[in-house]
């Protein structure tokens, strides 16, 4: 069984969807179905009996007894988050008091205690046939409830109690170090995923209560405030994960080393960090940002394939994303505390933000241009042929076929798809708080934004040059020519980009040569528009009966008359035609073996007389005379 598994999982996907109380509803009908099912519902009609009791026995016979008991503190927890934020929104202060505050915790109460009473038969382990990973899953969850109960307690209550504060920081402190340690074990994403939208928010706001520095980190602070009283709780997580209470272990994930920023520069401004979950957030890009500068710069990436490149910027997008998440929960929480925005903390925390969210869009942008190819889609080269691994049944081998009209326009869709990620993206950045103060970065946006945008119409361009639409190529190749032109004063005068993985950066060279094969393009575009062009008018000028002289390639003898001007508007026939072409014809030149042509001596001439004289006189030889007679037959 998955503890953990059946309840968050339920939990997301209820509020994805709804509020706290349609998650109450569907937790009270899945009830009501388990009960029947397991024999446990009172029968319609029927005089009511108080329920049984669950046992060990009974887990161990049916482990859905187990999804009975998670069911039920579920709905108690659902129950009290609904009436907690019902009545948070009719309170101008966002105090709860008198009954509904004593409702709000008898529920959550009633949820940690079903949870203990789960944890209490799932340690009877011969009787509930359950494993020690369930036993401590178990723990788990019933530390968070506890957790938030006492949460709730000072949260609600206009005074609150120190004290208080601390069992909440003690619950969830234990919750963290058996997630860790089971995320440790098994792996699993969605530890990960409790930790951080459940556990770790109660931690940081429970410290903040306490007074404790932010620049503490979570780990460290699960770990000083972690209940090393109870003995075997603490002989459990240290079976599953050794390391799990050591200060080294609480350094390690907690990130604390020489490598953590302290401060972080953007631009002509540099922003002191001083959230500890930042720097931690920073130092884990700036690792996988190294591991993957040395994956693309491997010989054995030149050998894979764009997708397999593409997919080596995951780590480093994970990485930045929860760093502007947890920049985003600093902001807010400072919002919450109605910190002013001149303050020094939320002006380095707005600085921090800008500068987190453009490397993250940087990241993003790089892993389409990667995508892309190499040249970011300026460039339209067929690819490689894909052999089947099997011969064929004749076995001959696989005929080579070129790349077909239909999987280019396929490839240029996704490269289009491609380009409007990557705007969107920028525009993203622009709407960012404080971005739109920075002229000159507006302006470096927009230039590099111009820049994408060229491509997008060139890749636009090809798609139509296939359909032989080249007056509309011609049009977007001329808008793109004008959008690189538009962006030129600009993205000439940004400091060369720094050599690494490739980002929304723009280097010189790669600039120049869009610039350059655009304006080749531009002029092959425009070569053949006029081409076809005046060969329509030709063809309606000949439907028109109209009499034109021959291509000027056909009159190069004749010399135009005095003052007469040259017509160079038709030059050739296009498109040209088959025709004859007069070549010198071939002699048979047999007179050589008779006649004295100069250089020639008589001994030659005489040796080739007798040569002929000698065949003639062998095709006599082989004519025999025709017999006489009738039929043949001599007489």
């Amino acid at each position: 069984m998955v503890i953990t598994n059946f309840v968050f999982p339920r939990r997301d996907a209820a509020l994805a969807i709804g509020d706290y109380n349609s998650y109450r509803i569907q937790l009270t009908r899945q009830l009501s179905s388990l009960r029947k099912k397991l024999g446990r519902s009172t029968p319609k009609h029927a005089k009511f009996n108080p329920k049984a009791t669950v046992t060990a026995e009974d887990i161990g016979k049916n482990h859905e007894f187990v999804y009975l008991l998670l069911l039920s503190s579920e709905r108690a927890w659902a129950h009290a988050m609904h009436m907690r934020s019902s009545h948070a929104e009719d309170q101008a202060n966002g105090r709860i008091t008198g009954s509904t505050r004593s409702h709000i915790l008898s529920r959550l109460n009633k949820a940690s205690k079903v949870a203990e009473k789960l944890m209490e038969l799932l340690r009877d382990r011969d009787a509930a046939h359950t494993s020690e990973l369930d036993l401590l899953e178990a723990e788990a969850y019933f530390f968070v409830l506890r957790g938030a109960e006492y949460f709730e307690k000072d949260h609600i209550s206009e005074d609150g109690s120190i004290n208080s504060w601390k069992s909440c920081l003690e619950e969830n402190s234990a919750a963290r170090v058996l997630y860790q340690s089971l995320l440790h074990d098994t792996k699993m994403e969605l530890f990960k995923e409790v930790l951080a939208g459940t556990v770790d928010p109660s931690i940081r706001y429970a410290a903040y209560r306490l007074r404790i520095s932010r620049t503490i980190p979570i780990a460290n602070i699960a770990m000083r405030y972690f209940p090393k009283n109870r003995l075997d709780l603490t002989s459990r997580v240290s079976k599953l994960d050794p390391k799990a209470l050591s200060e080294e272990k609480a350094n390690k994930d907690g990130a604390i080393s020489e490598d953590i920023p302290n401060n972080i520069a953007w631009r002509s401004r540099t922003a002191n960090i001083a959230d500890a979950s930042i720097g931690q957030g920073l130092a884990a890009v700036e690792t996988a940002a190294a591991h993957l500068d040395s994956f693309l710069s491997s010989p054995e990436s030149k050998q894979r394939s764009r997708q397999d490149r593409a997919a080596a910027y995951d780590d480093v997008l994970i990485a930045s994303q929860d760093t502007v998440d947890v920049t985003r929960r600093a902001i807010e929480e400072l919002e919450r505390e109605g910190v002013a925005e001149g303050d020094p903390r939320m002006q380095d925390l707005r600085v921090t933000d800008l500068a987190v969210n453009y490397a993250l869009v940087g990241w993003r942008i790089g892993r389409y241009r990667i995508l892309m190819g190499s040249d970011d889609g300026l460039s339209l080269p067929n690819e490689e042929p894909r052999f089947p691994t099997q011969s064929p049944n004749d076995g001959k081998d696989w005929r080579q076929r070129p790349e077909s009209k239909g999987r280019k326009l396929a490839r240029l869709r996704e490269r289009v798809s491609l380009f409007d990620s990557i705007l969107q993206s920028i525009d993203s950045i622009k709407e960012l708080r404080g971005a739109a103060r920075d002229a000159g970065f507006m302006k470096e946006l927009e230039a590099q934004r111009s820049y994408f945008r060229a491509l997008r119409c060139l890749n636009i361009a090809y798609s139509h040059e296939l359909d032989a639409a080249h007056a509309e190529a011609l049009a977007l190749t001329a808008r793109a020519h004008e959008l690189l032109r538009g962006s030129a004063s600009v993205l000439s005068k940004l400091a060369p980009a720094k050599r690494g993985p490739t980002t929304m950066d723009i280097p010189n060279d790669s600039f120049h040569n869009a610039e350059k094969t655009v304006g080749l393009l531009l002029q092959r575009y425009q070569a053949i528009v006029d081409l076809r062009q005046r060969s329509l008018e030709s063809a309606q000028a000949f439907e028109k009966n109209q009499v034109f002289l021959p291509p000027l390639v056909q009159r190069v003898t004749e010399y135009p008359p005095l003052g007469a001007k040259l017509d160079l508007s038709h030059l050739v026939n296009y498109p040209p035609k088959l025709r004859p072409i007069p070549v010198k014809p071939i002699f048979l030149d047999v007179a050589w073996n008779y006649v004295d042509y100069p250089g020639r001596s008589k001994v030659e001439i005489a040796n080739g007389s007798a040569k002929v004289s000698a065949q003639v006189a062998a095709r006599t030889e082989e004519q025999k005379p025709a017999k006489k007679g009738w039929f043949g037959f001599g007489r």
